[in-house]
């Protein structure tokens, strides 16, 4: 599998992990974890665009 698959898929699964924090940390208060995942999420979004620029690389 080519590394900007492997970005491509780590950035979702951060993505997604960060909107779970998000939303358990909205529910139980914890602003700390909300923060987290907000954090997380946007980890995941900037993973997923460097994966996006090194397939345009690769060509």
């Amino acid at each position: 599998m080519k590394s900007s698959n492997k970005d491509n898929i780590k950035g979702k699964i951060l993505q997604l992990k960060g909107a779970v924090k998000e939303v358990v940390g909205k529910a139980i208060g914890n602003r700390n974890m909300e923060i987290d995942g907000k954090v997380e999420s946007i980890d995941g979004k900037i993973q997923e665009k460097l994966s996006q620029v090194e397939k345009v690389i690769e060509k």
